[in-house]
């Protein structure tokens, strides 16, 4: 038994190695490689895991308590400001449409008052952890969908305390003395204060927080930064987020909520992004688990023994949240495509469910008999999501919205055959697409925000709504017919996902590809990409040769060596993408290869002789002059 902690480390590890990959390769994303892989090592199975499970899921839980300071550090103040009406609109609607409805449901089907009114209100909540790891990792964050999703479930962290503190007052078996009085509860450091003082005492931790966050902290980061040690700035980050926890925890708050809050509060430190980086690899870890526990925590033996009641809750009480969340995302006015990733996103239950629901029993509100069905519900509606998001985007986004309008003219079906298609119109391909319009050549656009697709058509813009990455859809675009394909997606991953797809079905199209830095020019290099283009490099160069000029330089001169500088970068690219992997031999080669540059540049300033200049292209303007391509 010595080895027991070390044999279940190496379970886990060992199935998300094995099933998140595959998962990811079949496009079903990284979530549900994540619980498929906690279904085979469950009980339910291969029997890897047992009962421990279920501690591990709360062990794991703390990784959503770190995705969400990540997030609060994304977020601003003035920005959550601006979200307050789609958080309070959209969000309290939701909540208590859902509540309402779903609590309704298990009255009429037998329940007790009480046991109806937590039901609701369990039911009320979705999965954080899915649904921004999955809009997360495909780019839709940003989207109306993604804006919306974020609001409602904020809105839903908050919301737990007010349900937590709920909770009590629904045990009527105290009056009625049906419950055993060795009933365990859980114990906080102000459960026993009266309840004046436990109001005082939850504000009192919540201004802590924010104290800490503006006065405290960043003095205690500038400490720690000065002894540049990276593991202590680690461990003092980790530190803040667990310390936050306890005390939530200790006031009966929720621990989500509290470090949301302390990122918010720190979204504006210098140390910021430090803290990201140090807190991201634990957060993916633990929420890799949390998604491997909840798939191992499935009873396929009650689901077996009764699998007609099981099935019938799941697909009631995902269809009814799904209902609920279509009709506010028209409230709102949000598009048909974004509604649907909206309502199908968060018709599951969330994993605040199983903390909910060990407190009820806990209580004696609910039976073990009710809780494990309810348990296995949560898992199962958890567990399908990813698939349900998967098939929303392959079958159901490509036949509604912006693709299908009744008001689209004819030739709005892709009947232009244009040479050149651009994969996503953003700030970068934006640019790109005027300037080839502005010279006469025609561009056939995809883009997969529809809510930019509306507003450029509206410009008069002709832009599709689609993923660019599909070889239907490329078919579709004209590709068969192209000369060159643009990708310019935000998402690196995608990127490559439709390169990957370019080069298999249609080799004879020119790619020219994004990348957002070197790191990422690496991955497209090894996928054979020889037309690359990073995003910043460009702007770096022209802001470099102004100040050239500021300090005197002649303008043709700063221009000449920004080319030459830019010619050797391209050489020193291709040169460090085979030593990546190797730190050692990478940092040597950097330093050589920066050295070689300087003796380069410097030769070239005092090289008097410009006939010859090679950091022009003249090999291709002699070929243009000999073919007459200037007329």
């Amino acid at each position: 038994m010595e080895n027991s902690f070390f044999f279940q480390a190496f379970i886990y590890l060992l199935s998300a190695v094995v099933m998140v990959p595959i998962a990811k390769k079949l496009g079903l994303g990284s979530v549900l490689g994540y619980l498929l892989a906690g279904i085979i090592i469950g009980p339910s199975l291969l029997g890897f895991i047992g009962q421990e499970g279920e501690d591990i899921m709360h062990f794991a839980e703390f990784g959503v308590v770190m995705m969400l300071f990540l997030i609060g550090l994304e977020l601003e103040p003035e920005l959550l400001w601006k979200l307050r009406k789609s958080i309070l609109g959209m969000g309290g609607l939701q909540v208590i449409l859902t509540a309402l409805i779903t609590g309704i449901a298990a009255f009429i089907i037998g329940l007790q008052w009480n046991q109806s009114v937590a039901i609701g209100l369990i039911l009320a909540m979705s999965s954080t952890a899915i649904v921004m790891q999955t809009l997360n990792e495909k780019g839709l964050f940003k989207t109306d969908s993604g804006q919306s999703s974020f609001s409602v479930l904020l809105f839903q962290d908050i919301a737990v305390i007010p349900i937590l503190a709920l909770m009590p007052l629904l045990v009527i078996s105290k009056i009625t003395g049906s419950v055993d009085s060795n009933q365990h509860h859980s114990e906080t450091l102000v459960s026993t204060l009266p309840g004046w003082l436990q109001t005082i005492a939850v504000l009192g931790a919540v201004a802590f927080v924010i104290f800490l966050g503006r006065l405290i902290a960043p003095p205690i980061f500038r400490a720690i930064a000065k002894t540049r040690l990276r593991e202590l700035f680690t461990a003092t980050a980790l530190l803040l987020v667990i310390g936050i926890t306890v005390l939530m925890t200790q006031v009966g708050l929720s621990p989500a909520l509290g470090t949301f809050l302390a990122g918010v509060v720190l979204a504006n430190s210098e140390y910021r992004h430090e803290l990201e980086s140090d807190i991201e690899p634990f957060k993916g870890l633990l929420l890799g688990l949390f998604f491997i526990a909840v798939g191992a925590s499935i009873d396929f033996n009650l689901i077996s023994n009764s699998p007609l009641t099981i099935v019938s809750l799941v697909l009631g009480i995902m269809a009814i949240k799904l209902l609920v969340l279509f009709i506010i995302g028209k409230l709102f006015k949000m598009s048909l495509d974004q509604n649907f990733l909206f309502s199908i996103g968060l018709c599951q239950i969330g994993e605040f469910a199983f903390v909910l629901l060990s407190f009820t029993s806990q209580e004696g509100i609910f039976d073990d008999q009710i809780t494990k069905t309810m348990m296995a519900v949560v898992a199962i509606t958890m567990g399908i999501t990813p698939l349900l998001m998967l098939i929303n985007e392959k079958f159901i986004l490509t036949r509604v919205g912006t693709t299908e309008k009744p008001d689209e003219k004819e030739d709005d079906k892709f009947e232009e055959k244009n040479p050149v298609i651009i994969a996503g119109f953003g700030r970068f391909g934006n640019i790109i697409g005027r300037f080839l319009n502005a010279n006469g050549i025609k561009t056939t656009v995809l883009d997969i925000d529809s809510d930019r697709v509306e507003l450029l058509r509206k410009m008069g813009i002709k832009v599709y709504y689609g993923d660019a990455s599909r070889y239907d859809l490329l078919k579709s675009a004209g590709a068969e017919s192209a000369k060159v394909i643009i990708v310019c997606l935000d998402s690196a991953e995608k990127n490559l996902e439709i390169v990957d797809t370019v080069k298999k079905h249609y080799p004879h199209l020119h790619i020219l590809v994004r990348a957002h830095d070197r790191f990422d020019a690496y991955d497209l290099l090894d996928a054979g990409m020889l037309h690359i283009y990073r995003e910043t490099l460009d702007t770096s160069m022209r802001t470099a040769v102004d100040a050239m000029k500021l300090l005197g330089f002649r303008a043709f001169k700063a221009d000449r060596l920004a080319r030459k500088f830019l010619k050797h970068d391209d050489k020193i690219l291709k040169d460090l993408a085979s030593v990546r992997n190797d730190n050692n031999k990478y940092i040597d080669t950097v330093r050589e290869r920066n050295n070689e540059m300087e003796e380069i540049i410097k030769a070239d300033i005092h090289n008097k002789d410009l006939r010859q200049d090679d950091s022009w292209d003249a090999e291709t303007l002699r070929e243009e002059v000999r073919n007459n391509k200037f007329n």
